[in-house]
């Protein structure tokens, strides 16, 4: 999934919240396999939330900690959709051929 010698971003934290990186030329690879469930995960889980909130925003009867659990749990779904939209676009910018530059 990423060209040689370049590094993916993966879709979880390390030690003090610090960005994880894979460096492998293996598309297939255990790890990127495990990074691509992961990043498909956290998109299903956004999608869910979406439709929660949507539901729970129109709801006049909600309790204020409902809402506060729900914004906390949309901060942390946008936090790692975040993450998988900066790590696919920097492999797309990675594997798009580039104009040919004008002489």
């Amino acid at each position: 999934m990423t060209a040689p010698n370049e590094l993916r971003l993966l879709p979880w934290s390390g030690p003090e919240g610090k960005p994880c990186y894979l460096s492998t030329d293996e598309r297939g690879g255990y790890m990127s396999r495990l990074a691509d469930n992961v990043e498909a995960v956290q998109l299903g889980t956004a999608v869910e939330l979406l439709e929660e909130a949507s539901k729970t925003l129109n709801d006049r009867d909600v309790a204020l900690d409902e809402m506060r659990r729900l914004a906390k749990e949309l901060s942390g779904a946008l936090r790692d959709v975040l993450r998988v939209a900066t790590s696919r676009g920097h492999l797309m910018a990675i594997n798009e051929p580039r104009p040919e530059e004008a002489t």
